[in-house]
């Protein structure tokens, strides 16, 4: 194996890759976080904090698992972005 040498040439912003990229995620991202809160929402009313020996409202109960699948969001749209730029690469050789 030969092991490659970097080149120093410039590399410019490929747009047409970055608008493609990001239009998929924020279609994306409307989807996953409207699913989180509506998930959190549902969750909470068919796990109720009671079952759970947790002496806080429904409300509370509601935000806690919205939170949890939000973080859940952030980290599929991570991925998502990271994948997308592997295929459609943001800079090039100029």
């Amino acid at each position: 194996m030969t092991a490659q040498i970097p080149s120093t040439g410039r590399r410019t912003i490929a747009w047409p890759s970055v608008i493609t990229v990001l239009s998929a995620a924020i279609l994306i991202s409307a989807e996953v976080f409207g699913a989180a809160f509506a998930g959190g929402w549902a969750l909470a009313i068919m796990l109720p904090p009671d079952d759970f020996f947790l002496s806080i409202s429904q409300d509370t109960w509601a935000h806690i698992l919205q939170a949890i699948l939000f973080a859940v969001g952030v980290f599929v749209m991570i991925t998502f972005v990271r994948g997308a730029q592997r295929v459609e690469p943001f800079t090039r050789r100029a």
